[in-house]
């Protein structure tokens, strides 16, 4: 008889337990999620991200907690992001630095595989990015001129990038080869340190997504020149595509997504896409992503993956084109 009542207790026992987990990964999540954004504070990245924590935060019932981990174009912090615990409460702001220009230049000394390492969640947004000059240290008014007095002075003109192999060291890159010119790069760990310098006129010029770069231009303590993106952006109406301007192969902008570990349940993942995409459609977040200057790109999981996919092919090319090399 008490062999059959510890039996009888033990079953019950697992038949608890197997309802008590199973109501914990339905309840996710239960704490606080961290979105780990791989470059400094007030950069483009670092923008976007804390728009979809705030307003992802309530659709989830739970805060997210935004943490700047910059270094190594944005490596450092993806490489963080690949090695946590994959149980959906870290999470990683993906760009088309970290998953397309990065994987490009730094080959087999990358720490991480944008594809095997991590879950995609859902895009966010798209965003032009922009090349513009310090107007007290470079008198071109237009790109024609910047040309011409980078061509008769070569490496005369510096720009700075958020680091070496980021989307913006590529993109410019890819550009002098096209405009057969030569610019200094300076990189930093961070797309707001370099903002920083580029306003102060430590370095002539900067790449940087329009999100970071517009209240700087509309100030006119910087000059656009060129954004890179399929058409003229609402926000700067009077400044051209490099397509128009002779540079169709420079393509378009970059994007802003969330990805999570490697491992992350599939149920996991689901709820996280689910509520991203609910919280992008808040017309509150709506208005933001439009005062930014970006365009929202909600997506699957599988579709965002396509993405990533396409990006990594692109800046394989074109780091092979333009010969860029990780430090």
């Amino acid at each position: 008889m008490n062999t059959r009542h510890f039996l009888k207790a033990v079953a019950c026992a697992a038949a608890l337990a197997a309802t008590g987990l199973a109501t914990a990964q339905s309840a996710y999540p239960n704490q606080t999620i961290r979105l780990v954004v791989p470059f400094a504070p007030g950069g483009s990245t670092d923008i976007a991200a804390r728009l979809i924590a705030e307003y992802g935060g309530r659709e989830l019932g739970q805060p997210i907690i935004v943490e700047n981990k910059g270094g190594a174009g944005g490596s450092l912090g993806m490489e963080y992001v690949a090695k946590s615990r994959p149980d959906g409460y870290t999470l990683g702001m993906a760009t088309v630095s970290t998953h397309g220009a990065n994987p490009a230049v730094y080959g087999s000394k990358l720490k991480y595989d944008p594809v095997k390492d991590f879950m995609p969640v859902t895009n966010v947004a798209t965003t032009p990015s922009v090349f513009a000059v310090n107007p007290n240290k470079v008198s071109a008014k237009n790109m024609k001129d910047f040309i011409a007095q980078a061509k008769a002075a070569p490496e005369k003109f510096s720009f700075g990038t958020p680091g070496t192999g980021s989307l913006g060291h590529a993109n410019i890159e890819h550009f002098m080869a096209l405009a057969q010119i030569k610019l200094l790069h300076v990189p930093y760990k961070g797309g707001g340190q370099a903002m920083n310098d580029a306003i102060a006129g430590q370095v002539d010029a900067i790449t940087d997504n329009l999100p970071s770069a517009l209240p700087h231009i509309k100030s006119g303590k910087l000059r656009a020149l060129a954004v890179l993106s399929e058409k003229r952006s609402p926000a700067l109406p009077d400044v051209p595509t490099y397509g128009e301007l002779g540079f169709p192969q420079m393509g378009g902008g970059g994007w802003f997504g969330v990805v999570a570990p490697a491992g992350t349940p599939p149920e996991v993942v689901a709820r996280l896409n689910a509520a991203f995409l609910k919280a992008m459609k808040n017309p509150e977040f709506v208005k933001k992503i439009d005062e930014l200057g970006a365009t929202m790109v909600p997506t699957t999981p599988a579709e965002f993956g396509k993405q990533i996919q396409q990006a990594m092919e692109r800046y394989e090319r074109v780091s092979k084109m333009a010969n860029i090399k990780a430090e």
